[in-house]
């Protein structure tokens, strides 16, 4: 069994780039844990927002089958207004106690700073004589955010393609808790998209429905 720690920016970003794959580290018996930095509302200004972002996303975690859970309401959209030593830090207390074998956060180019940070959060509290037992560290899309990114010169290179073919259903129900979250087709945040998204990244493996990943480091 292996542990697994997605460390992500905003309440639904754990599932909207790895949610089938983490289905899949669950199916397989693997314990899986999520960290949401951010609460996810204060930059939107709506009353109830947070505490409805929080509810949905422990019912999608039960929905995933996740082993753990934490939401930790740093600002949302203002992570770096924050010292960057301070969140790596806060990261560095769940490494520390976890010892994750794979760690899976944000591409660290999208349109969204906040995924930036939590991405460079995550790769230094991960440094190798840090952690010398993570096998795996990978980034991944976050749709609505990675493909709008101002630069095109160092984008998301997928090197590693998960087949979700028997977990995208679970993902696809996970994402159903995020109600506040979801937004008509054709926009990427919608289960629509979702799916065709899968199945693009899965047409390009040969396989019905994948997620795609860029390897940042591996130990074999």
């Amino acid at each position: 069994m292996s542990t697994v720690l997605v460390l992500a920016a905003h309440p639904d970003d754990e599932l909207l780039g790895p949610g089938g794959t983490l289905a899949r580290h669950v199916r397989d018996g693997d314990a899986v844990h999520a960290v949401v930095l951010t609460e996810g509302a204060s930059s939107r200004y709506r009353e109830g927002l947070a505490e409805d972002l929080a509810k949905s996303a422990q019912r999608s975690a039960q929905v995933l089958g996740l082993a753990s859970l934490e939401l930790w309401s740093l600002p949302d959209q203002r992570l770096d207004t924050l010292p960057l030593i301070d969140v790596v830090q806060q990261v560095e207390t769940v490494v520390d106690a976890l010892r994750p074998d794979l760690v899976y956060t944000h591409f660290p180019g999208d349109v969204n700073s906040d995924h930036g940070v939590v991405a460079r959060a995550a790769w230094t509290a991960c440094r190798p004589y840090v952690l010398p037992r993570l096998r795996r560290f990978a980034v991944f899309e976050t749709p609505s955010s990675t493909e709008w990114a101002w630069s095109t010169d160092d984008a998301f290179t997928p090197s590693l393609y998960a087949d979700v073919t028997r977990t995208l259903q679970v993902k696809l129900e996970a994402m159903s808790c995020y109600e506040t979250e979801l937004r008509d087709h054709p926009h990427p945040r919608s289960l629509r998209a979702l799916q065709e998204r899968a199945a693009y990244w899965g047409s390009r493996v040969g396989r019905p429905a994948a997620e795609p990943f860029q390897v940042l480091r591996e130990m074999w």
